[in-house]
């Protein structure tokens, strides 16, 4: 009975040791002292033992599973259909031996290409007007009406996480019957189908928008004989579900006394399909129409001290008009801060496409609103966003025409052309969406990150960093950063700012843009890339791509806020201060620069930072208590 029971613990190791990958010749390398299982996870292959057996004596340092195993031992299992498994390193799980793993902080440049989808379709949609609407504004009697909508595809994306088309109609104000006309053209809309879905609001700033009701329009297929709704269009009627309660209260009152009053409000669309659309097919991107919106904020412009044109035409004006003297009148100025969306004609290369950069714990938390910390930060950062980037009765639209002079005038007109040494961050949405403010390494903002608040916490954009404008001496639209002509601020050069007028022609002048983005980091490689999409929008401007880390760049850079020190105080915004008192935020702000040049933090960036991390919560009791220890 023993030798039967040693017979079946040798076939057992023997078994064991053959799954292992140690079955040599036909013959077992055994090791009596070590526990084998033949079901069990603990038995450890001798590669793990430091190259010792157990008795201490040292292995032959070339691994056993490198001999080739003779192929007429007829205990070879290659001859029966059997592949050897090789022993797994010490320091390498079985999931590692399977998958390459990424060296570095995930995120940043991302090279996935776009999923195979069949041929799309570009399609015009037309918001053209709405009735009925539900009073929303008591004081009017009326509402200020505008449609948010959403475009869903059915064709597959790289990631779940890229954003699906958005489109805002302008905000009609007081009305209950708005009349938009407003086109939106997009390319690549999948074959498949797609869904539209159209948010109606009451814009009602600086409250929240209240919703109207929603039209959802579903196309299960879509080809070139299908049946659109060219214009004038389709009636469509609004699902009041989730709208505002008091609006349609105050409606269903007023049904109740007038027999000829309705409760369901009507929006009036149309849809055409114009062609067939370019690949890559899966890229379903905005076509038109090019156009601006200028976001102000009197109150963070007074704040921070930068000051515009009061007559806007002044920018663009070649001379300035005199008085009865024959001196120079002096232009009013606004205090303002501008924030400046500009939809671009697409699409945007599919090579510039980056991630947000996990290089804390929480970032990924914050961007996907997961765990306390990561909501609170997100909810904050899309505040932020929506108070910089705010609709309200001062916002302007404009349309311009695509990849054209007019485009790049257009941007340098935003940009207010090379006056001020500005610097701007920016950043550019998959969708051609390029958003940009005047902020650049001066601007103090109490969250974590300029990028982040831009992108409104998008997962993946195209690209992000910093640009400013410089202005030659002669309209040479040159791209060469070591030319030959003087540039200003650079140099002191006649012919514009500070003393005259900036000449309204793109080839005077020259767009410097970098990749210095520590959200997503940018790649160096894209650069060129970038350069080639902005040239297509922007013809007659030098355009100049440089890496962050040029220090070439940088002296370019510190030129402009040479010149910006000259003109007036550093831009730093606060954002947590009331909007009823400016002179207590000025007055607050005069301490926070003090403190700033001594890197000392506000107690709002001292409270988020110990939010990122809790090892840095004692820091941040110190700054709401001055005489914590």
């Amino acid at each position: 009975m023993p030798s039967a029971c040693a017979a079946a613990a040798r076939v057992a190791m023997r078994v064991c040791a053959w799954a292992n990958g140690e079955m040599r010749h036909g013959k077992v390398a055994r090791n009596f002292n070590r526990p084998l299982h033949p079901m069990s996870d603990q038995a450890q292959p001798e590669s793990q033992t430091n190259g010792q057996t157990s008795n201490g004596q040292q292995e032959n340092s070339q691994p056993e599973t490198s001999r080739k195993p003779d192929d007429s031992s007829p205990a070879n299992p290659l001859q029966n259909g059997h592949k050897l498994l090789k022993p797994s390193s010490r320091l390498a799980t079985g999931l590692k031996d399977r998958l390459k793993v990424k060296k570095g902080l995930p995120g940043g440049f991302d090279t996935t290409p776009f999923p195979d989808a069949p041929q799309g379709y570009t399609v015009r949609f037309i918001f053209h007007d709405a009735t009925n609407l539900p009073v929303a504004d008591i004081a009017t009697a009326s509402a200020d009406p505008f449609i948010h909508v959403t475009l869903k595809g059915t064709q597959p994306k790289r990631h779940k996480e890229d954003p699906d088309l958005t489109y805002r109609t302008r905000t009609i104000r007081r009305s209950t019957e708005p009349v938009w006309e407003d086109q939106w053209v997009v390319a690549n809309v999948p074959p498949t189908g797609f869904t539209l879905k159209c948010r109606l609001y009451d814009e009602d700033y600086p409250d929240s928008d209240d919703r109207l009701g929603n039209v959802t329009i579903r196309i299960p297929q879509l080809t070139e004989e299908s049946p659109c709704f060219p214009p004038p269009g389709r009636k469509f009627a609004v699902k009041k579900r989730m709208g505002s309660k008091r609006a349609y209260f105050l409606k269903g009152v007023s049904s109740m006394l007038h027999s000829d009053v309705h409760m369901t409000p009507i929006v009036r669309i149309s849809m055409e399909i114009l062609g067939k659309s370019d690949p890559p097919f899966a890229h379903m991107y905005t076509v038109g129409p090019t156009r601006f919106v200028k976001h102000f904020s009197p109150l963070i412009g007074r704040i921070a001290g930068t000051k515009v044109n009061a007559n806007e035409e002044d920018d663009t004006r070649e001379a300035q008009e005199h008085d009865k003297n024959g001196k120079k009148k002096k232009r009013t100025q606004k205090y303002d801060f501008q924030a400046i969306e500009m939809q671009l004609a697409g699409p945007v290369s599919p090579v510039i496409y980056h991630r947000f950069v996990e290089f804390r714990p929480i970032i990924a938390s914050m961007y996907f609103s997961t765990g306390l910390r990561g909501k609170i930060l997100n909810k904050a950062l899309h505040k932020q966003h929506s108070r910089i980037y705010n609709f309200n009765r001062s916002t302007e639209y404009g349309d311009f025409d695509a990849c054209s002079e007019d485009a790049a005038l257009q941007f340098l007109k935003l940009a207010h052309f090379d006056e001020g040494g500005r610097i701007f961050t920016y950043v550019l949405t998959l969708d051609g969406i390029l958003r940009f403010t005047e902020t650049g390494k001066e601007f103090g903002v109490d969250m974590l990150s300029k990028h982040t608040m831009h992108s409104d916490v998008a997962t993946y954009i195209a690209c992000s960093g910093e640009f400013f404008i410089r202005r030659l001496k002669h309209p040479v639209s040159s791209d060469n950063p070591h030319t030959k002509e003087k540039a200003h601020p650079s140099d002191e050069i006649s012919g514009g700012p500070p003393k005259e007028d900036p000449p309204p022609n793109p080839a005077y002048y020259q767009l410097i843009i970098d990749n210095d983005s520590g959200t997503y980091r940018p790649d160096k490689s894209i650069l060129s890339d970038l350069k080639s999409y902005l040239e297509h929008n922007f013809p007659g401007l030098g355009i100049i791509a440089m890496h962050w880390e040029d220090q070439e760049l940088q002296d370019l850079k510190q030129a402009q806020r040479t010149v910006k020190k000259k003109e007036g105080r550093m831009i730093n915004v606060v954002m947590n201060m009331s909007q009823s008192s400016i002179s207590s935020a000025e007055s607050a702000l005069d301490h926070r620069e003090a403190g700033w040049e001594q890197g000392q933090k506000s107690k709002r960036e001292a409270a988020f930072e110990a939010l990122e991390d809790p090892s840095k919560m004692k820091d941040a009791v110190k700054t709401f208590l001055p005489g914590a220890k």
